[in-house]
């Protein structure tokens, strides 16, 4: 596992370098940087953006529980969200800055597609779009290791037999058929749902907000009864009425935009919705 995110963060160096080097070909497009011209879109767009920066960092839910579960938990737990966070915070801004950078307010969400412009040459040589390919394959394992641990829990325990090794044919010939069929299908959707970057904001509007800023503060104040006085349940109760009214607003605005991109959504499209 920690080869493979190695391989992650080189992925994000990569991308950063590609962008660069896509601002620094003479093909490169003009940038624009303008916002929308109406401020009700621009507050859209930014409770958007927020639910968008929610989702990524909450990349780090899962590593996360999965510190705990061996002693000590609470050091082990900071650590771990600690470097998940610096990792997030390298490789997906060093990657989202350049981009931005270079192609302005067009940026596209696959940055492959934004140096392979449907007007005009390619932005980079093809070694080095099929290098970014490459990377991402490693990505993508660990995501599938990582990620789908859950998934392959649950349903091994309803095919793996206890009594039996976790190498005997009669485990391993199901796990390897289980997880094989699992990703296929996790393959399938995300090749006919080609709307990443609104199901991105949907889902951390709805879930990723609460679950990272709401109901920590919660399950704090329940669990440990701060004084109402206190300077910890005050901050507590700031934090929980801000993102609440964060995600409300991010689940509204990426459902409207959601709504607007709904004529341009096809089953199986090669142009992937931002």
């Amino acid at each position: 596992m920690r080869q493979l995110h190695c391989c992650y963060i080189q992925n994000a160096v990569n991308h950063t370098f590609r962008s660069a080097g896509g601002g620094l070909s003479k093909n490169a497009p003009p940038r624009g940087y303008a916002l929308e011209s109406s401020e009700s879109a621009r507050i859209f767009s930014a409770f958007t953006s927020i639910s968008i920066i929610a989702a990524i960092y909450g990349n780090g839910i899962l590593p996360e529980i999965q510190a705990t579960l061996a002693p000590p938990v609470t050091g082990k737990m900071v650590k771990g969200l600690l470097m998940c966070y610096a990792v997030i915070f390298v490789t997906f801004y060093s990657a989202a800055v350049s981009g931005y950078w270079v192609f302005g307010n067009k940026s596209n969400s696959n940055i492959l597609k934004s140096l392979l412009p449907d007007d005009g040459p390619a932005l980079a040589p093809t070694w080095v779009l099929g290098m970014g390919v490459a990377f991402v394959l490693p990505q993508l394992f660990a995501i599938g290791l990582v990620y789908s641990q859950v998934a392959y829990e649950i349903m091994e325990s309803q095919s793996a037999d206890v009594k039996q090794g976790i190498f005997s044919m009669c485990n391993l010939i199901p796990r390897i058929i289980l997880r094989t069929l699992y990703v296929v299908f996790c393959g399938f959707m995300a090749a006919m749902l080609p709307f990443f970057g609104d199901i991105n904001s949907v889902v951390g509007a709805i879930g990723f907000i609460p679950l990272d800023f709401a109901l920590p503060m919660v399950l704090y104040n329940r669990t440990f009864k701060p004084m109402k006085s206190s300077l910890t349940y005050l901050i507590n109760i700031s934090f929980i009425i801000v993102f609440t009214g964060a995600g409300r607003m991010g689940a509204f605005s990426s459902i409207r935009k959601s709504i607007l991109d709904a004529n341009q959504f096809n089953l199986f499209s090669s142009n992937v919705v931002d």
